[in-house]
């Protein structure tokens, strides 16, 4: 469980202790339920991390809702996350974070293509011998990207690089040198699932 977590987890276990004092059971079992949520949705598994250095792997967890070819001609993947995904994303290659952008914006519904370009979002670029962009959108629900890497550091495939509070989504641009291995609905995780094959 990350510590972003015992923000949410130590007031409802406060309210939940004086509920309990006070005999309050129509509190206390609400708060219980919301504590085992949050510790839920902050879970922080370890993955198993592709070795094959020709493999992209996903920078989150979540369900491959599009697949599109941009102006520039990159192939734009776009995963959505639910409450109940895990919300750590990973780096998809390794190398230096050598571009790292916070965007203020709306917050439509991560599932909304508006998102893509219109909600707040933090924009990373991962340059080794080659370079992949993706960026880490909120949602309505998700208002805080909570970042734990800054540009200029080297990142290993796989690492974990961000936290995004609750539903939201995540863009990954692919270039034209990536052969896809995913398909638009299939059901992906962080660091350990191939997106794209280095051709």
């Amino acid at each position: 469980m990350v510590k972003d977590a015992y923000w949410f987890i130590l007031p409802l276990l406060g309210v939940a202790a004086v509920s309990l004092y006070f005999g309050l059971t129509i509190l206390l079992i609400p708060c219980l339920v919301l504590t085992l949520f949050v510790a839920f949705f902050f879970r922080n598994p370890d993955r198993e991390i592709p070795s094959d250095p020709s493999l992209v792997v996903s920078p989150a967890d979540g369900r491959v809702i599009r697949i599109e070819k941009t102006q520039s001609g990159l192939t734009r993947l776009s995963i959505f996350l639910s409450v109940f995904n895990v919300h750590v994303n990973r780096a998809p290659i390794g190398g230096k974070l050598v571009e790292q952008i916070y965007r203020t914006g709306q917050f439509h519904l991560a599932y909304d293509d508006r998102a893509s370009v219109e909600n707040e979002r933090m924009d990373l670029t991962i340059q080794a011998e080659r370079q992949i962009s993706f960026s880490i959108i909120a949602g309505v629900v998700a208002r805080r990207i909570v970042p734990w890497k800054k540009e200029g550091d080297t990142v290993a495939k796989g690492d974990r690089i961000a936290l995004i509070r609750f539903g939201s989504r995540v863009d990954i641009d692919l270039p034209d040198d990536c052969e896809l291995m995913v398909k638009k609905g299939d059901r992906v995780r962080g660091g350990s699932s191939t997106l794209a094959r280095w051709k």
